[in-house]
């Protein structure tokens, strides 16, 4: 699990790169509650994140654990983005943007999403 949260470098900017890619549900639910934990560590309104949902399988839990996880670590975080999100229930894109009271852009490759986060 240690390699589907990581931050790494791009154009000269550090990236929080969560991957849900190919996750069961329950591997989903375990990485959404791990997420907190790496962006709090970092100064408020400074984190850029990139989840990959490509692949990914849902259930309720699931899709709490990342309602509750993107509620959580807002403060911390300048920007976000998502991958593969179109294996996400429709409804539930729209959910977590009224829940959380934050926009998830969504992007066709995880180069074109860190591209994104890192323009000025």
């Amino acid at each position: 699990m240690a390699n589907r949260i990581r931050f790494v470098q791009h154009k000269g900017k550090e990236i929080l790169v969560v991957d849900f890619s190919d996750a069961s549900e329950r591997e989903v639910e375990r990485i959404a509650r791990m997420v907190p934990d790496h962006v709090t560590s970092k100064p408020l309104r400074s984190v850029l994140l990139v989840a990959d949902f490509t692949g990914a399988s849902f259930d309720r839990d699931s899709l709490a654990s990342i309602k509750e996880a993107a509620v959580f670590d807002k403060p911390h975080v300048l920007k976000s983005a998502w991958v593969g999100a179109e294996s996400l229930p429709h409804f539930f894109l729209n959910s977590v943007k009224s829940f959380s009271r934050r926009e998830f852009p969504t992007f066709a490759t995880q180069a074109d999403a860190m591209d994104w986060l890192v323009e000025d």
